[in-house]
C-alpha cells in the first residue's frame, strides 16, 4: 500500500494506528445545524467520519455539502458517493468539488435500490459501476486524467474506500479484489456481531493477500435492545446476529441499551485482536452518544492528535 499523505486517516493507518471512523447523516433539510452538531460530537473521538449519500435511497442534503460542514466542524470527512444517482459527469464534478471543499477521503458505493426509499419511482443512473468509479478516482489521483482522456491541473488525490459485506453467504472475494485492482485503499465492512465468523473471513482474506493491499475497518453498531438486534438480523444484508446476542439483550430488560453498549465494547476488543484488522467503523444507528461511549469504553481514547 502506497502512502500519498493527503488524508490524515491514511497517514494514521500507515503508521499502524488502530483507527476509528464514525458516521454523520446530512439532514432531510437545508438547515446545516444537525450535521454540524453530529460532527462536533465526534471531535476527539473519530479519526474521520463518513458523510452519507442519500442513505436508504431517501433524499437528504448532499454528501458533498455535508462533507464541507463536517470538515469545518473539525472532523476529517469521508464523502460517500453512489453510482445510483449520478452519471459520469456528475460523479466527476462531485469528486472535484469535494476535494475543493476539504474532503480527502471518499467511499465509493453502488447505492441502495430506490424501492427502499422515499422516491420509489426514481430512475437509477448507474452510468458507471462502483469499480469504474474507483477507477475514475484512481486515475485522477495518479494521472490527473478524466474518463474522456483529458488531463486536468491540480487533480484530487483521494484516499479511496469501499464497502464490503464479509459475512454474506455465498461470499465472493473476487469482488473485493477487483475493487483493490481498480485502486481502492481501504474497506469499511458491514456490521459485525459474529466475531468468530468475521475472524475466519479475515484469515481467508489474509491468505489471499487482501489485508496487505487494503486497510480493513470492521463495522460495529450499538443495538438499543433485542428488537433492534432482530431488525438488523432480518433486514440488513449480511448482518449475522447470533441468538446469544439477542438473548443477552432480552435478559437485560430495561437496561437493553446499556447492555448493547457493553456488548459493542466487547466486540471492538475482540476485533482489535484479529491480526490485520486496521480499525473499526462505529455506527450509532442515528444516535451519537452510544458511539462516544463505545469509543471511550473500548479504550480508544485519546485519539492521535497529529499524523
Amino acid at each position: 500500500m502506497t502512502l500519498r499523505g493527503a488524508s490524515r486517516l491514511e497517514r494514521l493507518l500507515h503508521h499502524g494506528v488502530f483507527c476509528v471512523t464514525a458516521e454523520t447523516v446530512p439532514p432531510r433539510s437545508a438547515d446545516p445545524s444537525a450535521v454540524i452538531a453530529q460532527a462536533r460530537g465526534l471531535v476527539g473521538y473519530a479519526d474521520a467520519a463518513n458523510v452519507t449519500d442519500n442513505p436508504t435511497s431517501s433524499a437528504h442534503m448532499s454528501s458533498v455539502a455535508g462533507a464541507a460542514l463536517v470538515h469545518d466542524a473539525g472532523v476529517e470527512p469521508i464523502v460517500q458517493l453512489t453510482c445510483r444517482d449520478r452519471n459520469r459527469l456528475g460523479l466527476t464534478s462531485d469528486l472535484l468539488g469535494a476535494w475543493a471543499l476539504g474532503a480527502r477521503n471518499i467511499l465509493c458505493l453502488t447505492g441502495d435500490p430506490p424501492g427502499a426509499g422515499d422516491h420509489p419511482d426514481a430512475k437509477t443512473v448507474f452510468d458507471l459501476s462502483v469499480t469504474e468509479l474507483i477507477g475514475l478516482a484512481a486515475s485522477l489521483r495518479s494521472e490527473g486524467r478524466l474518463l474522456s482522456g483529458a488531463h486536468i491541473q491540480d487533480p484530487p488525490r483521494f484516499f479511496i474506500g469501499v464497502a464490503d459485506v464479509p459475512l454474506t453467504d455465498p461470499y465472493d472475494f473476487g469482488r473485493l479484489e477487483r475493487k483493490a485492482d481498480a485502486g481502492a485503499d481501504f474497506v469499511q465492512t458491514q456490521i459485525v456481531f459474529d466475531v468468530d465468523a468475521f475472524g475466519a473471513w479475515a484469515e481467508r482474506a489474509r491468505q489471499r493477500g487482501i489485508l496487505e493491499r487494503m486497510f480493513v475497518l470492521a463495522g460495529v453498531a450499538v443495538p438499543r435492545g433485542p428488537r433492534s438486534a432482530r431488525f438488523m438480523r432480518e433486514h440488513l444484508h449480511g448482518v449475522k446476529v447470533p441468538d446469544g446476542v439477542i438473548t443477552r439483550l432480552e435478559e437485560a430488560g430495561e437496561d437493553g441499551e446499556e447492555e448493547g453498549v457493553r456488548l459493542t465494547i466487547e466486540i471492538v476488543a475482540k476485533l482489535k485482536s484479529i491480526k490485520g484488522i486496521a480499525g473499526c467503523h462505529v455506527m450509532g444507528l442515528g444516535r451519537m452518544d452510544p458511539v462516544r461511549r463505545v469509543i471511550e469504553g473500548a479504550g480508544l481514547l485519546p485519539r492521535p492528535a497529529v499524523a
